[in-house]
């Protein structure tokens, strides 16, 4: 029996580029093979943005084509649309998870149990439950490496909505990035771009400087 077939779409920041590169390698450790975006697939997974109504709408005309183009495979949506306005990508024919920010981490193993298509489900949370930190790094896809060290912002302008989609201010212990960062440097890759919601914000919660960090 041939593997399940997964692509991957990305949109937005470099932040969500390393989380998918995570996502993707959680499904290779499980069995799955991972095909190029344009490719038949049994599994569609959206990384999504919500910075302006134009990157919403860029999602949801994503949603629609996968869904033309592979009627039976399994959509699943995170990212900060997912975050903001997960009803109504739930409501966009084809859509078979939406998940929050904060289950991402979840994502594999929720997809993974389904068997086919089915009702969307929807696990949403509201922006102050916003306090896991999905571990990313990008790997294997490009010549550098992105990795996460900081998500969320404290600062609720009113002109943005990465507060609310991303919530506060959270980071990783530097020696945890420091481990990270040995991953990618055994696996060959020659340069490491650090990447995060608001960096200069790094080490609300752990009490550490980002200077200590580099």
């Amino acid at each position: 029996m041939s593997p399940r077939k997964v692509n991957f779409h990305t949109l937005g920041c470099k932040l969500n580029f390393s989380e998918t590169s995570t996502l993707a390698r959680e499904f290779a450790r499980g069995g799955f093979e991972r095909v190029a975006a344009d490719a038949p697939a049994d599994i569609c997974v959206i990384n999504s943005c919500s910075v302006t109504e134009h990157a919403d709408k860029k999602c949801r005309n994503l949603i629609r084509k996968l869904h033309r183009r592979n009627p039976q495979a399994i959509i699943a949506v995170t990212g900060c649309y997912a975050q903001l306005k997960p009803q109504e990508i739930a409501a966009i024919e084809g859509v078979d998870l939406v998940l929050s920010n904060n289950d991402k981490g979840e994502l594999y193993r929720r997809v993974a149990a389904l068997g086919g298509k089915c009702r969307a489900q929807v696990f949403s949370c509201d922006t102050d439950s916003l306090t896991s930190f999905f571990a990313a790094f990008s790997s294997g896809d490009r010549t550098r490496a992105f990795l996460k060290v900081q998500d969320g912002c404290d600062y609720c302008c009113s002109y943005c909505t990465i507060h609310y989609a991303r919530g506060a201010s959270r980071n990783m212990p530097i020696a945890d990035l420091v481990d990270e960062a040995r991953q990618i440097a055994a696996a060959g890759q020659r340069e490491i771009v650090i990447t995060g919601v608001n960096t200069g914000d790094f080490g609300r919660t752990t009490g550490e400087k980002f200077i200590d960090l580099l």
